[in-house]
């Protein structure tokens, strides 16, 4: 999965299938705003999990999808 715009944010997922974890970086204009980390089992993670990671920063953030 690659980066994701929402509402003017960007989310640009990142994992290590070694260490079975992963973060989404989120920006907003051009600046870092904070990381969301996450684990996962697999060779890789659920894109539905990064997708339900995303919904729920935007919902408690107020930002529109």
């Amino acid at each position: 999965m690659g980066a994701v715009e929402r509402g003017g944010y960007i989310f640009e997922p990142e994992y290590s299938v070694i260490n079975q974890d992963g973060a989404i970086h989120v920006y907003h204009k051009g600046e870092f705003i904070e990381e969301l980390k996450f684990t996962f089992v697999g060779e890789a993670p659920d894109p539905s999990l990064t997708e339900r990671l995303i919904g729920q920063y935007c919902e408690k953030h107020g930002i529109d999808s």
